[in-house]
């Protein structure tokens, strides 16, 4: 079942007075944590959608072409973060009665795999695997924490912070399948139902190091059901996240986890232990169809098509859009070229344009491709249609920078309202989750690979949606039948963002995608942890009570 529900479906979508307040909470927030103390006297008397604020934003000084400072310090990240205490209604004889400990005194896998082994043949129902710090009050109330969530589940896991870093690993509501693939996404703590650990065989001493890793990836495969818990608590040790050893042992259980899938393919150790890629290799190279959209600005089109010319890639073609180009030289460039053009005209509709240039091509994928983009990765086509082959993915994306070589688009998070996550901008950690092939909510359509049948089930990008949005919300019903968006953090394109079109952001557009999807009510992000909110350039906190 899908995480994402259509609301102009359902009979609740918000009326346009709701949305209108929902937007003006949410610049609020905005103003209050990314904003200058003169900027949050002025914002809201110039409004956030009013001609007096688009005038001042067109005489304001450009930006300088320098790297952003980010607004908060990576020891505090993410802004407003504190440790709370576990709390719980569950009463600690309870516990006791239910759940197994197994507690360890060192990160040696021998003494793990010896006191899992134990604690197997236990008659309770749950496992808590933990660290020994001599805390029995503390030990009592993590697990009582997480059994208060227990419902139907068979894994219970919640965030966590390590006894030596500052900065918590703050986890998703749901399992990607494929950042699962990627690294260990449970970690610690987490609560394991005994039955569902014995019916899987238990932990594999051949898994080494990442023998949890290898049981979560055994149990997801066996359709074990995940609960997550938005609580920190006491996890894993710096040392246990990132042993050198971790990094032969996650190649490996990995490498079984695709086989067992059906899944030829090559995994890969990175900078990171705790991280590793993985690529999927099909049996043959599909046909890709590049459609790149363009009016005028011929400089930034060779330079991107050149940059596709030196692609690996052994089975791609190149489709141009023309949309009302008007300047001698790029008509001659389009009567020169080898490549077909296709004249889109009429007034800028990037949903219609994209939907005449998919529907005048034959291949097994379309790749859309902003022409303010120079390919930067040279294997990127098999790397993305070997990911988007599988047959659980919808649409593939990739890491985009912007001319200096900073990050702009590392997926798209809806924290509250969809944004480009920016590693190194608004996300100021490189931790496993940044690092790793990922399942998203969506990726930009700057470039964005899919199935031409799917492109052709889904009647393509939604026309009403003329500039903004289209993309995202291409990714959202794509996910409807169960499959998932991914996002490439390893294949890498520079965007010149804004060249051609300026940045068009109509409030029309944005208020119909807030509608359809319940944006800043009831949409929530599956594969972004629920407690952290995109406010401008921070990142902060926000507490999450659990259900």
């Amino acid at each position: 079942m899908s995480a994402f529900e259509r609301f102009d479906h359902n009979g609740k979508a918000a009326t346009p007075r709701e949305i209108s307040q929902r937007w003006r909470t949410f610049h609020r927030d905005v103003r209050q944590v990314s904003s200058t103390p003169f900027a949050r006297v002025i914002g809201p008397l110039l409004g956030d959608d009013t001609l007096r604020r688009r005038l001042v934003e067109r005489v304001r000084p450009p930006t300088p072409d320098v790297v952003p400072t980010p607004t908060v310090d990576v020891d505090i990240f993410p802004f407003n973060y504190v440790v709370s205490s576990p709390t719980s209604t569950v009463a600690h004889s309870e516990v006791t009665d239910h759940v197994e400990f197994v507690l360890l005194n060192s990160s040696d896998p021998a003494e793990f795999f010896e006191k899992c082994g134990v604690a197997l043949t236990s008659t309770k129902e749950w496992l808590l695997v933990i660290q020994d710090n001599g805390d029995e009050y503390a030990r009592l109330a993590t697990a009582a924490t997480l059994l208060t969530q227990r419902g139907g589940a068979d894994v219970i896991y919640g965030d966590e912070v390590g006894d030596v870093a500052t900065i918590p690993v703050l986890k998703s509501r749901e399992v990607g399948p494929h950042t699962l693939l990627s690294y260990n996404v449970i970690g610690r703590p987490a609560l394991l139902r005994r039955e569902a650990v014995v019916r899987e065989g238990g932990l594999r001493n051949e898994a080494g190091r990442a023998a949890e890793h290898d049981l979560y990836l055994r149990l997801f495969d066996a359709h074990a059901r995940f609960r997550h818990v938005s609580v920190v608590l006491r996890g894993r040790s710096f040392e246990e996240r990132h042993h050198a050893d971790l990094a032969e042992d996650t190649r490996r259980v990995v490498a079984e986890a695709l086989l067992r899938r059906g899944i030829r393919g090559h995994v890969a150790v990175t900078s990171r232990p705790s991280v590793v890629t993985w690529s999927p290799i099909p049996d043959s190279w599909p046909s890709i169809d590049i459609i790149i959209p363009t009016r005028d600005r011929v400089e930034l089109l060779r330079q991107c098509i050149q940059s596709v010319e030196a692609s690996s890639y052994p089975n791609y073609a190149i489709t141009i859009l023309n949309n009302g180009s008007v300047e001698s030289e790029t008509l001659q460039y389009f009567a020169q070229t080898t490549y077909r053009v296709i004249d889109c005209p009429g007034p800028f509709n990037y949903a219609a344009i994209i939907n005449r240039g998919v529907a005048q091509c034959s291949a097994d994928y379309v790749l859309t491709l902003n022409n303010d983009t120079i390919v930067r990765t040279v294997d990127w086509l098999e790397q993305m249609v070997g990911v988007a082959s599988l047959d659980d993915v919808s649409v593939v994306g990739v890491t985009l920078l912007d001319q200096r070589g900073v990050h702009e688009h590392d997926g798209i998070v809806i924290a509250p309202y969809p944004q480009h996550l920016r590693r190194g901008v608004n996300y100021l950690v490189e931790d496993d989750y940044v690092l790793a092939r990922r399942d998203v909510s969506a990726v930009t359509g700057a470039v964005q690979l899919i199935s031409r049948a799917l492109y052709a089930e889904l009647a393509g990008m939604d026309e009403r949606l003329a500039v903004v949005m289209n993309d995202v919300d291409l990714c959202l019903r794509s996910q409807a039948s169960g499959r998932q968006v991914v996002f490439l953090p390893d294949v890498v394109v520079t965007h010149f963002a804004g060249s051609t079109r300026g940045r068009l952001d109509p409030i029309a557009d944005r208020n119909f995608f807030v509608r359809r999807w319940d944006v800043f009510g009831e949409l929530v992000d599956p594969y972004f942890p629920e407690t952290l909110r995109l406010l401008g350039t921070t990142m902060k906190y926000h507490p999450v009570v659990p259900d």
